[in-house]
């Protein structure tokens, strides 16, 4: 289970000292007396923070909707037994997935009309580590493009996927046109959720809110503009900068967590600092004061470099510099001493150093990703997906979120890798005039679940969402849907109209009905 998992797992702890630990009281506090409770200082603080802030919105919802009779929601052949219900709806799962998308074209195509078959195959082992237990399904999802013209038409055809950038290389699919492999290049559109308080409801944008439900991605895909985004240009952020690097790191061994600080006065209304590497931050928001701090590297802790203060608009003066025994920075010590280097550059460039850095020497550990899987993350992605969120939500932004407005470029870089998003595989074909061409797209589909640890009465179900017609400009003939190697899973809830107790593994699907949903549990 990869760590941002892990941060949402973290989530069932007790709610109450989530919200204390996450409130804004807690995380920007005012210091008439210039004394400030750092991040350094209070460990275990940061820890309730921290994980407050990476809980990404948490579990949205505990059971399902009331089952009820489907209408006709599913034609062909079968109707589900009383074993294996119609409902009107799906369960809300604590981990939501989401859905499998239509394929689309980046341009619009006169005359084209297009079949659709959709295949998930629960052979036990399509877990993506290979391992032999029925986790997840290997989807395939398979079209026929038909030319009715008299002239053939090149167009660039666009699958859509949910994912993110710690999973591209299980989540990404494989295709093929006509049954040959066929290479695609990949866009990635920008985070797919929100944000929301940290358990008081005060309009406040401490937390992550992902989606939980396909009604989030009808909301986000259904007018194009998200598409129309994503395939568009990066924001350009040649915003000027002046940088200050920490470098030629001193400290007396005998302190564990000897830390450097910088202090200086700013006018908040023309200054903003940004920091990377540093591990606290104390502020007076009357005065302007400001601390920035780190633990100066002993080479036991995995500690980052560079170390960075990036300033925008009118530089900092006076500063000082001061070691402390501790990240309290209270006790001050002698023998901490540093380099400072100043320089100028642009924000666009010093994104461009971090996300280096921060692919080759910190997300292997961060996220526990292999070297082929960060090597399945294009850095030109990355590095543009870093920028939007930075001018979406960042200290930049006109709509600057809670969790970004201490200005940490480690929260913004780091979490540009683990956040949901829809991302385009685009592959150009041909379809000769009155002809027809097929393409595949084959990838391995994690389900939405609830949480082992969470007592759901859900606990064991794996959810699968589908989608007809959403963000898609194809001209669906048909749709169908089937299922294989069903002999280890039992479903539970639907609206597809399969019967494995009379063998209805193939349906055909209803264009007018924009969802469906499969909810399955292996058998013991």
């Amino acid at each position: 289970m990869k760590a941002e998992r892990l941060f949402r797992v973290l989530g069932l702890v007790d709610e109450d000292l989530i919200e204390e630990a996450a409130s804004p009281a807690v995380c920007q506090r005012k210091f008439p007396l210039r004394k400030a409770l750092t991040a350094a200082a209070c460990l275990v603080l940061v820890c309730g923070v921290s994980f407050a802030w990476l809980v990404t919105g948490g579990f949205h919802g505990m059971g399902s909707s009331a089952p009820g009779e489907s209408s006709g929601s599913s034609s062909g052949s079968g109707i589900a037994t009383g074993n294996e219900p119609l409902h009107v709806d799906g369960t809300t799962f604590m981990s939501y997935a989401g859905p499998v998308f239509p394929l689309t074209l980046t341009e619009e195509a006169e005359g084209l009309t297009a079949e659709r078959k959709t295949t998930w195959d629960f052979v036990p082992g399509t877990y993506q580590d290979g391992s032999l237990r029925q986790w997840g399904a290997a989807v395939t999802d398979s079209y026929t493009l038909v030319n009715i013209t008299e002239n053939d038409q090149a167009v660039t055809a666009l699958y859509p996927f949910t994912g993110s950038f710690t999973e591209l290389a299980s989540q990404q699919p494989t295709v093929t046109v006509n049954g040959e492999e066929a290479e695609g290049a990949l866009y990635a559109g920008a985070y797919a959720g929100g944000f929301r308080d940290a358990g008081v409801d005060d309009g406040s944008t401490w937390n992550l809110q992902y989606p939980d439900s396909w009604m989030d991605y009808k909301a986000l895909l259904d007018d194009g503009s998200y598409l129309n985004e994503a395939l568009g240009d990066a924001p350009v952020l040649d915003i000027p900068v002046t940088v200050y690097e920490f470098t030629d790191f001193t400290a007396p061994a005998n302190y564990d967590a000897a830390t450097q600080a910088i202090e200086f006065t700013i006018d908040q209304q023309k200054t903003t600092v940004l920091t990377y590497g540093f591990n606290g931050a104390s502020w007076d928001e009357d005065t302007g004061w400001r601390q920035y701090s780190y633990f100066v590297p002993n080479g036991v802790r995995r500690d980052k470099d560079p170390k960075l203060l990036v300033v925008l608009g009118e530089d900092i003066k006076d500063h000082t510099l001061g070691g402390y025994e501790n990240g309290g920075c209270e006790k001050e010590i002698d023998g901490v001493s540093c380099t400072v280097t100043r320089r100028e550059m642009t924000l666009d460039q010093v994104l461009d150093q971090l996300c280096r850095n921060y692919l080759e020497t910190y997300a292997d550990w961060q996220y526990g990703m292999d070297t082929d899987e960060l090597a399945a993350v294009p850095f030109p992605l990355f590095r543009r997906a870093v920028g939007e969120l930075m001018a979406e939500y960042g200290p930049i932004s006109e709509t600057v979120k809670d969790r970004y407005a201490g200005g940490r470029l480690d929260d913004i870089i780091s979490e540009t890798m683990s956040m949901d998003r829809v991302l385009y595989l685009a592959v150009p074909v041909t379809i000769p005039a009155g002809g027809q061409i097929d393409i595949a797209f084959e990838l391995w589909k994690e389900p939405s679940f609830d949480y082992g640890c969470s007592g759901s009465e859900h606990v064991g179900l794996q959810g699968y969402d589908f989608v007809t017609q959403l963000g898609s400009n194809l001209a669906f003939t048909e749709q169908r849907a089937a299922l294989a190697n069903t002999d280890s899973i039992q479903i539970e809830r639907q609206n597809f109209g399969f019967d494995l107790e009379h063998g209805v593994t193939r349906v055909t699907l209803n264009p007018e009905t924009e969802h469906y949903y499969l909810e399955i549990r292996p058998k013991e």
